[in-house]
């Protein structure tokens, strides 16, 4: 299909995925459960981080590691015990371990102590079109501080040819507010201009088939092929295309 038919058709697939009902089956119901701003930005990381592999199991782990943080996350990465850190042990999901769970909470906490949070790190270093050098630079400092060397697998960086896929996914949640009330918009120092498509097995074999991507791995080079064809699209908000390509990989088949 031409160019204008191919907008048509992802427009109208945006439309059937992007609303309330997507967020019954996904992971982004985990930091929905949150009202605070912090809250909502931890969870959703948390629950991104461990966003591989079976879509109940990722949810059923979230909520389970939403619980072991007495389901106030900001509440208890700013003044956990080590006591309370030691409730985080037996935590697994694929290999995200307890000892990894332990390490996330100090990191966090180091992040909202002592660099103003989240979105705060995250929207310095940023590229007029990319946030994948604030990312490279996120996971940096993330493990400044004293880490396990095993935890630095669980943050991708793209600028050593990862897609990122679990922390773009995340932006996407932080930052797009299309008053669906799925993506929440509660970051306004970022721009969905800037976002990147979370790319994964189910987007990206639907990408190759609309003809939007042509490189096979699913890598960094693949995702700057790919967020160039959906910047043609919407150069405002490419990353809406993701519920269409997710959907039609997911809930059809396609």
């Amino acid at each position: 299909m031409n160019k204008k038919d191919l907008k048509d058709f992802l427009d109208a697939k945006v439309i059937q995925y992007n609303n309330p009902k997507f967020i019954e089956s996904d992971p982004i119901q985990i930091p929905h459960q949150f009202s605070k701003k912090e809250a909502i930005e931890i969870s959703g990381f948390l629950t991104a981080t461990i966003a591989w592999g079976n879509r109940k199991s990722i949810i059923n782990n979230a909520k389970r590691l939403m619980e072991l943080l007495d389901n106030s996350p900001y509440d208890f990465v700013l003044n956990h015990s080590k006591t309370d850190l030691e409730k985080l042990t037996p935590f697994v999901h694929r290999t995200f371990n307890g000892n990894d769970s332990i390490q996330f909470i100090k990191s966090l906490k180091h992040i909202y102590k002592n660099h103003g949070g989240l979105e705060s790190v995250f929207s310095k270093h940023v590229k007029k079109e990319s946030l994948q050098v604030s990312i490279s630079k996120f996971k940096s400092t993330f493990f400044e501080i004293e880490h396990l060397q095993r935890t630095q697998k669980h943050i991708s960086d793209p600028l050593k040819n990862s897609a990122a896929k679990r922390i773009n996914m995340f932006l996407r949640w932080m930052v797009r507010n299309d008053n669906t009330g799925v993506d929440f918009g509660i970051w306004k120092t970022l721009s969905p201009s800037q976002l990147s498509c979370p790319l994964d097995l189910h987007s990206g074999n639907v990408a190759r088939k609309l003809g939007l991507l042509h490189r096979k791995q699913n890598d960094a080079k693949a995702l700057f092929e790919l967020d160039t064809a959906l910047r043609e699209l919407d150069a405002n908000d490419p990353v809406k295309y993701d519920f269409a390509l997710f959907g039609l990989g997911v809930f059809e088949g396609f």
